[in-house]
């Protein structure tokens, strides 16, 4: 875990992990695959992968952008995940479209969710392996669409799966923590005195992923990482120096 001041900061660190982890994949395997979170700490960061000197610093041509999870909406709807991201970088980056891999969240949920799992398992190595996964925390404990009151790890072999969110009223599709675990690194960005109580829980409290599915989150044989701001960290017993 690294405590960093403030959530301009965390986003900082999101940027450069991002930039770090594609260069030193593209350097070994050629191609650097990469799941995307939403939320506000993201944006920020793709915001700043817009930008120069962090734009400058990847081959875009060898980046390959994917989806943890998506809301069932139109591309162009306010609440897709994918919009978001278009807006903060991807349309300001040289980025090839077909590197682009949406969640289509404008068909069936369950279409959806097997059409994508199809790309990523035409795409992804085998077994199936992220270079990086970004991931939030919800303030009852969810990470991508991976919501309390189901168990997080029952999917099996499967890749992708559709859910109903009742809190949202809404389907979304997510990847699975089959997949999240496989990666070969996997990062938290969190910021906000709202998510003390919550990251306190799942970062110290007693392993239950059904009520925090955050928690299922445990990379095989990759590194996790927790990107935290102060006010976020405030309720941890103990605070990493």
């Amino acid at each position: 875990m690294r405590i960093l001041p403030d959530a301009s900061a965390v986003a900082a660190a999101v940027a450069d992990l991002l930039v770090a982890t594609g260069q030193a994949a593209i350097a070994e395997r050629k191609c650097f695959r990469v799941a995307l979170s939403g939320g506000n700490t993201p944006r920020t960061a793709y915001q700043l992968l817009a930008q120069a000197p962090r734009r400058d610093a990847l081959n875009w041509d060898e980046v390959c952008v994917y989806f943890g999870d998506e809301r069932c909406v139109p591309p162009e709807n306010a609440e897709s995940n994918y919009r978001m991201a278009s807006e903060a970088f991807l349309d300001a980056v040289p980025i090839p479209p077909g590197n682009v891999h949406r969640i289509k969240g404008e068909i069936d949920p369950g279409h959806a969710a097997n059409q994508y799992a199809s790309i990523l398992r035409a795409d992804l190595e085998d077994p199936p392996r992220f270079d990086l996964v970004l991931l939030g925390l919800g303030p009852d404990g969810h990470t991508a669409s991976l919501f309390p009151g189901t168990p997080p790890d029952t999917d099996g072999a499967e890749l992708v799966r559709a859910v109903y969110a009742e809190s949202q009223d809404m389907w979304r599709v997510t990847i699975t923590p089959k997949l999240i675990n496989l990666a070969h690194t996997v990062a938290f960005a969190i910021e906000g005195a709202e998510k003390a109580d919550i990251l306190a829980t799942v970062f110290e409290g007693p392993i239950d992923p059904t009520r925090y599915p955050a928690q299922v989150v445990h990379p095989r044989s990759g590194k996790l990482l927790w990107l935290v701001d102060r006010a976020a960290a405030g309720k941890l017993a103990t605070v990493p120096s």
